[in-house]
Order: structure tokens, then C-alpha cells, then sequence
């Protein structure tokens, strides 16, 4: 009896043996590449939390730069933050505070480059939309008026159309296009939430040309006859 189980035993072993030697190699690969995926995703969790502390502690360098309003130091700060940041939201925060500040102070080109670089590298699409609203803003008011429009070119989310309609039709207007000014503030009138002041706003602009809010018809005449004035 002692002398069959042996026998049934070694069969087992030269099985094992046979089978370790024909798939080992690829089992003990396969587990060498599942170790290692997941000891490479604990380091990138571990260094994505690292770096949002890194970044978090220098946007609050950045706020307290700006609060006491020395623009040469800020413009150092978030010049760093891109270099070692430049991928996380807090990077991305702080370009809209800088251009916002540097704006305030009168220094309209580092405000500008501070908002297409939120605009271009963000991968939030709120981000890139506040940026380049207040971009177009701020190259309306220096009167590079295409510049601006461009900005407001190609998809935005959809919560910022009414706000782009009005930004639109403010260029327009300042380029003495009223057609077109009158047609983007009745699409911007459309979009707002009627609780929203913001709405009461371009009300109160299209009022200014001559026109109800909301009522067609009325719109749909003054366009032709804008139109018919530019003949």
C-alpha cells in the first residue's frame, strides 16, 4: 500500500515538474509584470499626491503674493508653478488669479500671456472658457478686436453660451456691426436663466438699440434695417 501511494505521489511530482517546466517561465513573468504594474501605480498615486501638496502649498504662495500686490514677485511664483505644476488645477487657478492681478496693475501683456497659457494648457473646459472670455475682454479693450473674436471661436460647454453670445456681441458692436451685435445679445437674453442679473444686463443693452428682449419679430426688423444702413 506504502508502495503505491509513493508511486502516485512521484507521479504527481513529475507532473508538477513537467508542467513548471513547460509554463513556469511565463507564470513567473506574468507575475513579475502584475508586481510590477502595481507597484508603478501606488508610486504615481504616491507622486500625484505629492505633487497636488507641492502645488497647493505654492498656489498659496501665489495668493499671498497677490494680496500684497507685488506683481514682479508673482510673476516669479507662477513662472515656477508652470515649470513644476503646470499639469495640475491649482496651476491652472493660479494663472486666471495672476492674469487678474497683473491686469488690476496695468500690465496688460503678462496678463494676456497668462490667460492663453490657462486657455491652451488647461485640461478643464471651465478653466479654458473663463480664460478666454477674459482674454477677449481684455484685447477688446485694447481694441484688437479679430483677436478677441478669435478667442471666442470653436465649442465651449454649454453653460458659457449666453456668456459668449454677450462677449460677441459687444465686439460687434464696438466694430459698429449692430446687425450682428443685436443678433448675439437676443442669443445671449435667450440662454441666461431669467433669474440671473446677468440676463437684465443685456436686457438693458437691447433696450439701448431700440429693441424689446425676447420679442422676435422686433429683433428680426431691426437686423434688416441695420442691415439696409450698411448699404
Amino acid at each position: 500500500m506504502a508502495n503505491q501511494l509513493d508511486l502516485e505521489e512521484q507521479e504527481q511530482l513529475d507532473q508538477l515538474k513537467h508542467f513548471w517546466k513547460q509554463y513556469g517561465n511565463a507564470i513567473t513573468w506574468g507575475l513579475i509584470v502584475v508586481l510590477a504594474a502595481f507597484a508603478s501605480w501606488n508610486f504615481y498615486q504616491y507622486w500625484q499626491r505629492s505633487q497636488a501638496t507641492q502645488a497647493a502649498a505654492l498656489y498659496d504662495e501665489v495668493e499671498r503674493v497677490a494680496a500684497a500686490g507685488d506683481t514682479a514677485k508673482i510673476e516669479r511664483v507662477f513662472s515656477d508653478m508652470k515649470d513644476k505644476f503646470g499639469a495640475t488645477t491649482y496651476a491652472q487657478q493660479a494663472g486666471l488669479l495672476v492674469a487678474k492681478q497683473l491686469y488690476g496693475a496695468g500690465k496688460l501683456e503678462p496678463a494676456k500671456a497668462a490667460l492663453a497659457w490657462v486657455a491652451d494648457k488647461s485640461s478643464d473646459e471651465g478653466y479654458q472658457a473663463v480664460a478666454k472670455l477674459r482674454l477677449a475682454g481684455v484685447l477688446m479693450e485694447s481694441k484688437a478686436f479679430d483677436e478677441a473674436l478669435k478667442q471666442l471661436e470653436g465649442s465651449f460647454p454649454a453653460n458659457f453660451t449666453a456668456l459668449v453670445a454677450d462677449r460677441r456681441a459687444d465686439i460687434f458692436l464696438l466694430q459698429g456691426k449692430k446687425a450682428q451685435a443685436i443678433a448675439e445679445y437676443q442669443k445671449a437674453y435667450k440662454n441666461f436663466d431669467e433669474n440671473t442679473l446677468y440676463r437684465r444686463l443685456v436686457e438693458v443693452k437691447l433696450n439701448s438699440l431700440g429693441l424689446e428682449a425676447g420679442k422676435g419679430n422686433e429683433v428680426s426688423a431691426a437686423v434688416a434695417t441695420a442691415e439696409e444702413g450698411k448699404k
